[in-house]
């Protein structure tokens, strides 16, 4: 089996067998203007010659995960039925469009799934015909449409017919409540749509040159895999699936049940806890970015922190790393040496500019200029043609910072700056890229004013170790906060200054004797680090928290071990109300049925849910999966040992290993 998992900043590759585990691994940088020319370089080099009989692809990927940390994607047309005026305004939905159109059409429906209005087709055509330009998906969310979902189908359905353009309805990704949260996630998943898209087509096209017939899966946000094609349709629950990889992966390397999977990459830092052998599960629907969806997947704490995350300054002075990637200095000039010379320039004038040791570069191969550009924004484009060129000199020719940040923030352009990984090459650390690089970078901004516990200088080694302690600090900081959450279900504002002064006190690496008090935090569970950076940086924050650490054989390819290390697992929920005395209505995905009979009225959900979920599995690649039923009724107690029927849940689950190709089929 081949395992692949696409990260931000590395692309790895392992070549796996179910009896003898890893059998080859390999690493290469992920390449986000053509995907193809990393992913093939890395599974190139684990491939033996002749090639061995292949049963299985499986991929994990955190491009999901990033481009909504990192507040990137395309642009998508958001339609609403039947909505309250305020939706835009619960679950963060608002911030979550960024901008991209919103329709608003009358229709809807009751909570026991009967219509409040009908839908206008009419107003619907034109408004998808006039947004259709503008966007490269749509999502559409109607009133209690996991009761009813009619009018979502019927709006999906003219998508289709009229634009031909991906379209997501938000009761195909969940079935719980809560409209304005069912209609962020739905719009999360129109927007990653292309961006899977192009990841598994680069993954196809590799194995037709090379003649490889297998099944190609991705990880789910729970772990689990589903078909490519599954995934097409549905890729918002393929965020998480990096963090959820690394889980089963790490499960699987060190034998450990239970701790702290830390996963640190060049983007972010993923920390998830394992218990009795599994992760924990957030049920309530993952947060990414501090959007909460309704994608059951791994209770991950996800932060904007790697290797390659920019250094900045924030408002209070203050050096930060992340949440934002860069490419690192030292990477950069190892491909572009000229740039090299530029760097030197900037130190020789002898006092900084804002922009010292920053370029940007176009981040995707797009003939001409992508839609829905400004003009402004077309300019920094076409001047970006050529390669790299330094910041400084853009704005000189072209004055257009915030056009600037809009192309980074979409994905398309790419900024390099100073990183973590450039200052771990400072301290030899990290090798392989270009020291001189970093060493410019460091000095252009150590002699920087106005960092808060910084003396001006150009002492590269020393602002190196500021950036590192910083990065340690923050790293503490989330690992801190995800033991308090998991533990109290308490969400530490590390905004509050006390707060924050205690935890920080807690992950210096020295106290003066002089203080009046000391504040330690000891975690009680062991570290298992992995990822590229993992040994950079991991030792000493595990030395802080005064616990157990574990850096696993294979560790900077876990996630490509745990996507071919796990199994398929769907699920189907299916409602049923009382909406009056003595009937009981099931809410099908398709259609309501009614019974006069309790009784037959679960045998009916059961039945229906079971075959549903058998199905989800056998389409999502599974081989002879097996089925479990559970449900969850809920009553009011009206006294005098009387009861009420109110709701029930009937859940079923289908688990089964993935299908393999048979052993010597052509």
């Amino acid at each position: 089996m081949i395992g692949i998992d696409t990260g931000g900043t590395y692309t790895d590759a392992v070549l796996f067998d179910e009896t003898h585990g890893v059998q080859a691994c390999a690493k290469s940088l992920t390449t986000k203007h053509d995907l193809s020319l990393g992913v093939r370089a890395a599974v190139e080099a684990v491939l033996p010659k002749p090639l061995p009989d292949i049963r299985l692809v499986s991929i994990s990927t955190t491009l999901a995960t990033n481009a909504i940390v990192e507040g990137q994607g395309s642009a998508v047309g958001l339609i609403l039925i039947g909505q309250r005026a305020d939706a835009l305004d619960r679950a963060d939905l608002r911030r979550a469009l960024a901008g991209d159109p919103v329709v608003a059409l009358k229709g809807g429906h009751h909570a026991d799934g009967r219509e409040i209005e009908p839908l206008d087709l009419d107003a619907a055509e034109a408004a998808i015909l006039e947004l259709a330009p503008r966007v490269s998906a749509f999502a559409v969310a109607g009133y209690f449409a996991v009761r009813n979902a009619e009018h979502e189908r019927a709006i999906r359905d003219l998508v289709r017919e009229r634009t031909g353009l991906p379209v997501t309805c938000s009761h195909e990704l969940s079935s719980n409540l809560d409209a304005p949260r069912r209609a962020l996630t739905a719009v999360l998943n129109a927007r990653l749509i292309p961006l899977l898209q192009e990841l598994i087509v680069v993954v196809q096209e590799m194995l037709n040159a090379w003649s490889i017939d297998a099944p190609v899966m991705v990880v789910m946000g729970d772990g689990s895999l589903i078909s490519s094609d599954v995934a097409l349709a549905r890729p918002v629950e393929t965020i998480l699936s990096g963090p959820a990889a690394s889980v089963i992966g790490a499960r699987y390397l060190c034998g450990e049940s239970d701790g702290y999977v830390v996963d640190i990459g060049g983007t972010t830092t993923d920390i998830a806890l394992l218990e009795n052998g599994w992760p924990a599960l957030n049920l309530e629907g993952a947060i990414v970015a501090g959007w909460r969806t309704m994608v059951q997947a791994v209770s991950v704490h996800t932060v904007g922190i790697g290797g390659d995350s920019e250094v900045r300054i924030d408002d209070d002075g203050e050096l930060i790393v992340g949440p934002r990637r860069a490419l690192p200095l030292s990477l950069l000039v190892g491909d572009f040496p000229h740039l090299l010379e530029i760097l030197k320039l900037q130190l020789l004038r002898g006092y900084p500019r804002t922009h010292d040791g920053r370029f940007a570069l176009r981040q995707r191969l797009i003939d001409g200029h992508p839609e829905g550009m400004t003009s402004g924004e077309t300019r920094v484009w076409q001047a970006l043609e050529a390669g790299p060129i330094s910041v400084e000199k853009l704005m000189s020719e072209h004055p257009l910072e915030r056009q600037l940040e809009r192309l980074i923030r979409k994905g398309l352009v790419l900024a390099s700056s100073f990183t973590p990984s450039d200052a771990a090459h400072v301290l030899n650390r990290h090798t392989g890229w270009s020291r001189e690089a970093a060493q410019l970078g460091a000095q252009l901004w150590a002699r920087r004013d106005g960092i808060k516990n910084w003396e001006s200088d150009d002492d590269a080694t020393e602002f190196s170790e500021l950036v590192l302690e910083q990065l340690i600090i923050q790293s503490g900081e989330t690992l801190i906060g995800a033991a308090l959450m998991d533990q109290l279900a308490l969400g530490l504002d590390t905004r509050q200054t006390v707060a924050r002064t205690l935890i920080r006190r807690s992950l210096r690496k020295t106290t003066s004797a002089s203080e009046l008090l000391d504040v330690r935090v000891n975690l009680h569970r062991p570290i298992i680090a992995i990822g590229a950076p993992a040994s950079t940086y991991y030792p000493e924050i595990a030395k802080r928290l005064g616990c157990q650490l574990e850096i696993p054989e294979h560790a900077e390819v876990c996630n490509a071990v745990g996507a071919v290390a796990s199994g398929v697992m769907q699920s189907v929920k299916v409602t049923i109300t009382s909406p009056a005395q003595g009937r009981y209505r099931i809410h099908f995905d398709e259609a309501n049925e009614d019974f006069c009979d309790l009784d037959e009225a679960i045998e009916r959900a059961e039945s229906q849910a079971g075959e549903q979920a058998i199905g989800h599995a056998l389409a999502a690649g599974a081989e002879q999966p097996q089925l479990k039923l559970t449900r969850n009724d809920t009553t009011a107690d009206l006294g005098a040992g009387e009861t009420i029927f109110l709701e029930s849940e009937v859940v079923a689950t289908a688990v089964g290993r993935p299908r393999l190709k048979p052993l010597g089929a052509v």
